[in-house]
C-alpha cells in the first residue's frame, strides 16, 4: 500500500539559498543553548569526585536548567506567536548570555542551581522559534528534511559539551566549564541578528487555527505524551552514559566522553535520515511507533550486556539505542507543527517541549538515586518500559490530518509592514499574518 503524501499547504515558499541560512543559524544556537544546559549534566562526575557532590545532589545540579526550560517554554511560544521569530530569538539570547555569565560569578551550589534554573529560561526562547522560522522557511514536503537537521543541533551540542566540559573543569574549574556555552551562545545572538529574517506567507495563504487545536481533539495532547515517554531514554543515556562507562566499567573520563560524543553525533545524523523517512513515508507518526519499539529492544539489549559486565558489546548498543532514542523527536516536532498551523505552533511546540523538559529536569535526581540503588543495567531495562507504553499512543496519520483541517478557519489577511533586509525571498508576498488571542 502506498503512502498517502502529506497534507500540502502554502505556508512555506520553495527552498532558497535564504532557507538554508536561516537553517544554518538556528543549528548553531540551538546547538549553543544545548551546550549551556547540558553543561551541568557533564559536570557530574567532577562534582562528584573533586567536590565531594553526592550523584542525587549531582543530579539536581544537572536537573535545573532543565527546570528553567520548563517554566517559560510555553511563554516564550506566546511571544514569538505574537511578535515574531527575530525579536524573540535576539532578546532570549542575549538575556541566556547574561544568565551564564551570572552562574560564573555564583557563590555556592545553591545559587548555582538558582542560576543554572536562570539559564535554562531564558535558552529556551529558540526552542520553538527555530522551528517556527523553519516550517515557515521550507515547503512541507522538504519540512521533513529540514527539521530533522535543525534536530542534530541537540546531540551536536551534547556531543560538544561531552567532549569539552569534563576537560575544561579538570583544567579550569566550574567557572572555566560554564564560560564554554557562553561564548557560543554569544556567538548564535550575533549570527541571529544578521542573519534571521522572520518568515512571511504568501497572499494565496489562508489563516489557520484562529481557535485552539487542542479544542478539537486529543491529537495533539497524544504526540505530546509520546514525546514526553521517549525523551525519558534520551535524557538517560545522554546524562548518565559518561558516569556509567566511568564508574561502572573503569573507563578514563576521556574515553567515556569520546563514547558518548560519537553516540551524540551518529544521533545527529539518524535525525536526518528519519525526517527523510518521514517525508518519503508521507507520515511523521507512524515512523514514530517503530522507533519506540527499537528503542525499548535496544535498552534491553544494553542492560544484558551491562550485567554480563561486557564493556565493548556495551559501548555498541549504547551508541545504537542513543541514536534510535533520539530519531523521533524531529518527526514528532514537526508533526506539532504542522496540526497546530501557524498561529498557534509557537504555544504548542512550547507544550511539547515542556512535557519533554519537564521530565529531564525531574528524571536526574531520581535516575541517579535509582543507579545508586540497583545499578545502571537494571535502570535501563526499566526504562525500557517508558517506549513500550508510548507505541500504541502514537495517533494516526489520518487522526492527525483530520484534526488540522478541522481546527483550519479562513479568515481575511490583514498585512504588516513586512521585514526589512535586502535579498528576502519573500519580498512579493505580505508580511506576517495578526495573531489573535487565545
Amino acid at each position: 500500500m502506498s503512502a498517502k503524501p502529506l497534507r500540502q499547504d502554502s505556508a512555506a515558499p520553495g527552498i532558497t539559498p535564504r532557507s538554508w541560512a536561516m537553517l544554518a543559524v538556528m543549528v548553531f544556537g540551538q546547538a549553543a543553548t544545548t551546550v549551556v544546559t547540558a553543561t551541568p549534566a557533564f559536570l557530574i562526575p567532577y562534582l562528584h569526585s573533586e567536590q565531594g557532590m553526592s550523584l542525587a545532589g549531582a543530579g539536581m545540579l544537572a536537573g535545573a536548567p532543565h527546570l528553567g526550560l520548563v517554566l517559560t517554554l510555553i511563554a516564550w511560544g506566546a511571544l514569538t506567536d505574537r511578535f515574531g521569530e527575530r525579536k524573540v530569538l535576539i532578546t532570549g539570547l542575549a538575556l541566556t548570555t547574561l544568565a551564564v555569565a551570572a552562574s560564573m560569578l555564583a557563590q555556592g551550589f545553591v545559587w548555582l542551581g538558582v542560576a543554572f534554573v536562570a539559564s535554562g529560561a531564558m535558552s529556551a526562547c529558540i526552542n520553538n522559534a527555530s522551528g517556527r522560522l523553519i516550517a515557515g522557511w521550507f515547503p512541507v514536503e522538504k519540512r521533513g528534511l529540514a527539521m530533522g537537521i535543525r534536530q542534530t543541533c541537540q546531540p551536536v551540542g551534547m556531543a560538544i559539551a561531552a567532549l569539552a566540559v569534563p576537560a575544561a573543569a579538570n583544567a579550569w574549574g566550574i567557572v572555566g566549564a560554564l564560560a564554554f556555552g557562553g561564548v557560543l551562545t554569544a556567538v548564535s545572538l550575533v549570527a541571529c541578528a544578521i542573519i534571521v529574517v522572520d518568515p512571511q506567507i504568501p497572499a494565496k495563504t489562508l489563516a489557520q487555527v484562529s481557535s485552539s487545536p487542542y479544542r478539537e481533539s486529543g491529537t495533539l495532547l497524544r504526540i505530546h505524551a509520546v514525546s514526553v515517554l521517549l525523551v525519558i531514554p534520551q535524557f538517560v543515556l545522554s546524562t548518565f552514559g559518561l558516569v556509567w562507562f566511568v564508574i561502572g566499567f573503569g573507563w578514563s573520563e576521556l574515553a567515556a566522553g569520546a563514547l558518548v560524543a560519537a553516540a551524540q553525533l551518529i544521533g545527529a545524523a539518524g535525525r536526518i535520515v528519519a525526517g527523510v523517512w518521514s517525508d518519503h513515508a508521507g507520515s511523521r507518526l507512524r515512523p514514530i511507533r517503530i522507533i519506540a519499539f527499537a528503542c525499548a529492544a535496544l535498552l534491553l539489549v544494553a542492560a544484558c550486556f551491562g550485567w554480563a559486565d561486557m564493556a565493548i558489546p556495551a559501548a555498541v548498543v549504547f551508541v545504537l539505542v542513543s541514536c534510535v532514542s533520539v530519531a523521533d523527536n524531529g518527526l514528532a516536532f514537526t508533526a506539532v507543527a504542522e496540526i497546530a498551523g501557524p498561529r498557534w505552533s509557537g504555544r504548542a511546540l512550547g507544550a511539547q517541549n515542556t512535557g519533554q523538559f519537564l521530565a529531564s529536569g525531574l528524571l536526574p535526581p531520581v535516575i541517579g538515586a535509582l543507579i545508586a540503588a540497583l545499578g545502571v543495567p537494571a535502570a535501563l531495562a526499566i526504562v525500557a518500559i517508558a517506549p513500550l507504553v508510548a507505541a500504541p499512543i502514537v495517533p494516526s496519520e489520518e487522526d492527525a490530518h483530520a484534526t488540522a483541517t478541522r481546527t483550519a478557519k479562513a479568515v481575511r489577511l490583514k498585512p504588516r509592514k513586512r521585514a526589512a533586509g535586502p535579498g528576502s525571498a519573500h519580498d512579493e508576498a505580505p508580511a506576517r499574518q495578526p495573531e489573535e488571542a487565545p
